[in-house]
């Protein structure tokens, strides 16, 4: 009796300890970033706002057709958010996300900029976050020296422009050798044509799919590449001169050769801050002041997927976290300039002084929001620069765009790459994150190195098993990472990892979990400081102490700017790399990867890199 006693008691015991625990266990929550500049104040400050939330934030692609093939692989993230959106490209991911429509977060929008994720049930799944500004950076100081008035409508835009083309200087500059530039320019310069009845009506077909509808409306398209035809003779654009990169057209516009420049109002912050200048942003002119525009489009969209109902208290948690995103503060930390605009009524950024002459654009709420599916990019920059080598006249560009926009297009399949038959996640473990390690250690091995260190975003998603084409392999590495080879001695390659790891000078190159670096042919050991920061204790090549005179060959792969960024991680790139570690821009992650695995060759397994103490 008395041990039946002790075996109820401790039952008990452990019942209340059990339940204790669960009741203290994080609710992991994976969120994926559009772009890194998230995780310069929103991120930390998401951490610090919820505790009881264990994030798992990893920096993805800024495209819709990388989700829908998460999607596929069952593998939506619990938010996503993306910048290159539009309804139309995101209708398969319907089925999959939360409808938003009825929440408290909705009813903050005005309700005209939801219109443009309103599906044809009603249901709205994304929401938009602070408003980028498009439309003309204006050297204002250019126009007082030489007498020319700030233009106020179209007539006098192109009066401007002939003014200051008759002084040897352009009035207009553009970086057409972008698509996103060809895009804007083609819908700002016919901005009031798009947002009258016929246009809306043709733009809520074409983004839901309505009757299968996804070619142009003939009267409504026809006059915008008439007014485009015309605005591009009457900016003077020529092959040799507007045909260029953004860093081109800046430095022209830095250096007094253009009066305007297509650009943010984000660019204009920057130009007002290096240079002193007096710019401001001018909007897209109509034929009178009233009917002049801004060129808008979100810092991003941001989604919650469906199957987070399954867990009562994580949707309450993530419900939290996008009423905390979208608050005052919030879009704040998001935006990463001092020049957004707001959707929300009750959400106050300080307008700022580049906005000066545009505030009547503001007040009236003419802030247009980009149509940007992935096909009205692509075709955009095609036949906008055909129309600027005189290829087409515009109604041979309308003829062109319309055939290529063609309903019901089918996607051309890519050829598989390999069939992947082991399945590798993304997720830190006793040892490391076994996608990373199996990534490094398979780039490692294509390029003969002895050994490899992986930083910033090394990989975005788990290793699959599954089939792999060219465009998935390139979803799995992380963007805009960089390799770079070199021989480095002992010494060297210690003072990488910690300039890697430890924190100095109040600055911390990891930022979250995912930025614990990741290494192939050796393995290390840092103490986890239990404050976010972290310190290298040893460095070891299978259990052994790296040799005091060898040099290695040594391959790195990532992003420097996570470290060295004043707004990242603060801390700077030991002299010595940019000397010894050779960047090869012809050599990608992606190269290495259809070379190794071609003909359905494997992943290398994941190997035990790290230990956190």
């Amino acid at each position: 009796m008395k041990n039946k006693i002790i075996c109820l008691v401790l039952s008990i015991l452990m019942f209340f300890g059990l339940t204790s625990c669960n009741k203290n266990e994080k609710i992991e929550v994976s969120m994926y970033l559009w772009d890194k500049s998230m995780t310069s104040e929103l991120t930390p400050w998401l951490e610090e706002k919820f505790p009881e939330i264990d994030f798992n934030f990893v920096i993805g692609h800024n495209s819709i057709e990388y989700f829908k093939d998460l999607k596929n692989r069952n593998y939506l993230p619990d938010i996503i958010t993306c910048r290159r959106f539009s309804l139309y490209d995101a209708v398969d991911l319907s089925d999959s996300l939360l409808d938003l429509s009825e929440s408290d977060i909705v009813g903050s929008f005005y309700d005209s900029y939801l219109s443009y994720n309103r599906e044809e049930s009603g249901a709205i799944r994304w929401l938009p976050m602070c408003a980028e500004v498009d439309g003309y950076i204006a050297n204002v100081d250019l126009f007082t020296k030489n007498n020319i008035k700030l233009p106020t409508n179209y007539q006098e835009f192109k009066e401007a422009c002939l003014a200051f083309e008759n002084l040897g200087i352009k009035g207009y500059i553009n970086d057409y050798h972008e698509d996103y530039s060809c895009l804007e320019a083609l819908q700002g310069s016919s901005i009031p044509n798009l947002m009258n009845l016929e246009g809306m009506i043709w733009r809520t077909k074409y983004e839901g799919f309505i009757q299968g509808e996804t070619e142009l409306n003939n009267n409504l398209w026809k006059n915008v590449f008439n007014n485009f035809s015309n605005y591009l003779n009457d900016t003077f654009v020529d092959n040799s001169s507007d045909f260029v990169e953004f860093g081109t057209m800046k430095e022209a516009f830095y250096d007094n050769e253009a009066a305007i420049m297509r650009g943010t109002a984000s660019d204009c912050v920057v130009i007002r801050e290096v240079t002193g200048m007096n710019a401001v942003m001018l909007p897209y002119f109509g034929e009178t002041k009233d009917d002049s525009w801004l060129l808008t489009y979100p810092t991003c969209q941001i989604a919650v997927n469906k199957d987070i109902q399954r867990e009562e208290k994580k949707e309450e948690a993530i419900k939290s976290v996008l009423k905390a995103i979208f608050s005052d503060e919030g879009q704040k930390r998001v935006s990463t300039s001092k020049a957004v605009l707001s959707y929300n009524k009750d959400v106050d950024i300080k307008i700022n002084e580049v906005f000066s002459e545009v505030k009547d654009c503001i007040n009236k709420n003419h802030l247009y929001i980009r149509l940007a599916s992935i096909e009205m990019f692509s075709i955009s920059k095609d036949i906008v620069q055909k129309m600027i080598t005189k290829e087409y006249d515009s109604n041979e560009a309308y003829q062109e765009f319309n055939n290529r926009i063609a309903k019901n297009k089918i996607k051309e399949e890519l050829p598989v790459i390999t069939n992947q038959l082991e399945y590798y996640d993304y997720k830190l473990i006793e040892g490391g994150n076994p996608s990373q390690s199996s990534f490094l250690n398979t780039l490692r091995k294509g390029l003969s190195n002895e050994i490899a260190i992986g930083y910033s975003t090394v990989v975005t998603t788990p290793i699959f098993s599954g089939e792999y084409n060219e465009e998935q392999l390139g979803w799995l590495c992380g963007n805009k990472s960089y390799i770079r080879q070199g021989y480095l001695t002992k010494e060297e390659i210690i003072l990488v990892l910690e300039w890697l790891i430890n924190t100095k000078d109040n600055s911390n190159p990891i930022r979250n979990k995912n930025l614990i670096p990741v290494v192939s042919g050796m393995e290390y050991s840092i103490k986890d400081n239990k404050d976010g920061s972290y310190k290298l204790i040893d460095v070891l090549i299978n259990g052994r102490p790296l040799e005091d005179d060898k040099l290695y060959n040594v391959m790195m792969f990532g992003d420097n700017s996570y470290i060295t960024s004043s707004i990242y991680g603060n801390c700077q790139l030991p002299e010595f790399l940019n000397e010894k570690m050779v960047f090869d821009k012809k050599l990608t992650a992606l190269s290495v990867l259809l070379n190794v695995l071609e003909g359905g060759k494997q992943f290398e397994k994941p190997t035990n890199y790290v230990k956190i103490k």
